[in-house]
């Protein structure tokens, strides 16, 4: 049932994708802006109570409706899960994004190419060389990959094996969330306890989803650089985008930031010669698409071993 949910789900996506000002996300964003107001008096513990309900309540709501449904007939429940799929992946919601600078860069404007992904990042993009604006544009695109699809996917399996629904997707979306809207917040708005226990939090839920998607490229890319570049990382920094940004610069072959050489630590192996270029764009089309079908191909597997 979770492959088929997946699958549908996902060519939902493409043919109607989702607009940011929809209902659900409207409610989302309603939802946990609320549970902030209400629970954050500035301590510490008043922003894990604010952040765990906001995560829960909308995973426990999903993962009742999922058991009601299923009670009355299993194709209801299985059309929840589709439809909670539907509204928590959104690979629609990045990839025109990375179109539109790609078909600029194409073009030979430039100009074009930054002010798409300063709407993007929803901040400005400092003039640089180009070598730079392709690295900011591969890494952006990489991380929002990984937290629109492959983040998404990974919770989604996990919980539905557990017999949990479509509650690990809804739990993942809205701590992806909060770990933007709060975070982006100035402190005069909030205190900063619901911050941290956003940044917290989103740690610890992306923890797992982050290495699976990082060894799903290694496994569709250079498997061996990726490793290195990911246990270099992990020595360095305990940061779950460094580490997936490690394994892509490995996989594609290319170099990337991550949070130890942001910091001024040792490059990964051999990133000296790996410059990034317009044509490691297409490479990272390719390698999301590669892993979106090891994905697919996995859970098609474990559906037929399940019934063999």
């Amino acid at each position: 049932m979770s492959f088929f949910a997946i699958l549908l789900a996902l060519m939902l996506d493409q043919a109607r994708p989702l607009g940011r000002d929809n209902p659900v996300y409207e409610a989302m964003r309603g939802w946990a802006r609320w549970t902030r107001q209400t629970l954050d008096a500035g301590q510490t513990h008043h922003g894990w109570l604010a952040w765990w309900l906001a995560v829960a309540a909308p995973a426990l709501g999903a993962m009742a409706v999922y058991w009601a449904l299923w009670a009355i007939h299993g194709l209801l429940a299985f059309a929840w899960m589709t439809l909670a799929l539907y509204f928590t992946l959104g690979f629609r919601q990045f990839s025109h994004h990375f179109t539109a600078i790609r078909v600029a860069l194409e073009s030979g404007d430039e100009a074009g190419a930054r002010a798409a992904l300063a709407r993007w990042k929803g901040a400005d993009v400092a003039d640089g060389p180009r070598e730079e604006f392709l690295r900011q544009v591969i890494e952006h695109s990489v991380l929002a990959a990984h937290r629109h699809v492959f983040g998404v996917l990974v919770c989604f399996v996990v919980f539905a094996a557990l017999g949990l629904g479509p509650a690990g997707a809804v739990m993942y979306r809205m701590a992806e969330h909060l770990s933007r809207r709060w975070a982006a917040q100035s402190a005069d708005e909030h205190s900063d306890a619901s911050r941290q226990a956003a940044r917290g939090g989103w740690h610890a839920v992306d923890f797992l989803p982050v290495r699976a998607t990082a060894l799903a490229f290694a496994v569709v890319g250079n498997f061996e650089e990726a490793i290195a570049n990911w246990r270099q990382e992990r020595m360095a920094s305990p940061s779950n985008d460094g580490l997936l940004l490690a394994a892509t610069a490995g996989a594609m072959n290319v170099r990337l930031g991550g949070q130890s050489a942001a910091a001024g630590g040792p490059d990964w192996p051999g990133s000296d010669q790996r410059a990034p270029q317009l044509a490691h764009l297409a490479s990272a089309v390719g390698l999301v698409w590669r892993s979106v079908v090891l994905w697919l191909l996995l859970l098609a597997l474990g559906m037929l071993a399940r019934f063999w």
